[in-house]
């Protein structure tokens, strides 16, 4: 059985997407630019972690596809 503790933990972090991409579509469509300026942030975001795991590069790549898909959204 799957550790409930970490069932909870993807059933919020998907919550929290939802909610974030909904935001986001809606300052987007009321305010043009907040996607571009999400994306000029991204050279500041990195992974915190402090093990062999770490890998900014990735954590930025999600986040790439996060916008690509939040821009997506608003253009439909």
């Amino acid at each position: 059985m799957a550790d409930d503790t970490a069932v909870q933990a993807r059933r919020r972090e998907m919550a929290a997407e939802h909610f974030l991409f909904k935001l986001i579509e809606y300052v987007e469509t009321r305010h043009p630019g907040l996607i571009d300026h999400i994306e000029a942030s991204l050279d500041h975001l990195g992974d915190p972690a402090r093990d062999e795991t770490k890998d900014d590069e990735a954590v930025r790549g999600i986040a790439r596809k996060m916008l690509t898909g939040a821009r997506h959204e608003v253009e439909t």
